[in-house]
């Protein structure tokens, strides 16, 4: 994968150019706009009980149609308050999840992450490269100083895959969260551009 050249250091057509290809591509991921194709796919992961004990607070069944919403609603990509993008694989276009940026706050220059995966795709390297792409957008694109995340304590893989990302654990709400009658902390994480930058 080719270094992306910051955008106000940008002088010619084709380094214009080539930012704007490199931002979306990874190492085996691109990020692309979301497809109506996509949506059965979200809502069938996203009930999914592998995924939904990890982003959700309380286990409930919902009405078929509300995840769809959700995700159309972060993927319009009509202002930067919250940019949602699918993942695709490189080799074979094959769709294998979302990466979104919301709370977008212009002020303190911050967003959070949030990221859901295919069951099938997990421990592959599909959602650290997914997750390195939302960060450079983040930071390169939307001019963010700050991006954040939460997850649960018994999530060891998503905290893996956050930390090889580059997030560093920052702090934890203590017992935040009540699931399989015990509660566990919630973890919040977060990277710095200077960080980012910092990682070459």
């Amino acid at each position: 994968m080719a270094p992306v050249t910051p955008f106000n250091q940008l002088s010619n057509v084709e380094q214009a150019e080539e930012y704007a290809e490199n931002l979306f591509t990874g190492r085996h991921v691109r990020l692309r706009p979301l497809q109506g194709d996509d949506l059965p796919y979200l809502e069938q992961w996203w009930f999914d009980p592998s995924i939904v004990v990890l982003q959700n607070h309380t286990v409930l069944p919902r009405p078929e149609g509300g995840v769809s919403e959700q995700f159309s609603l972060w993927s319009a990509n009509k202002d930067t308050d919250a940019v949602g993008f699918s993942i695709e694989l490189l080799e074979t276009e094959e769709f294998v999840g979302h990466v979104t940026l919301f709370a977008r706050s212009s002020v303190n220059q911050s967003a959070t992450l949030a990221i859901v995966l295919g069951p099938e795709f997990h421990g592959r390297g599909y959602g650290s490269d997914a997750v390195r792409l939302g960060i450079k957008y983040g930071f390169l694109q939307l001019g963010l100083n700050r991006i954040e995340l939460q997850t649960w304590a018994f999530n060891t893989r998503g905290i893996a895959s956050y930390t090889k990302a580059g997030f560093v654990e920052e702090g934890r709400r203590r017992e935040a969260v009540f699931f399989n009658g015990r509660r566990h902390d919630e973890v919040i994480m977060a990277i710095l551009k200077e960080e980012w930058a910092g990682r070459g």
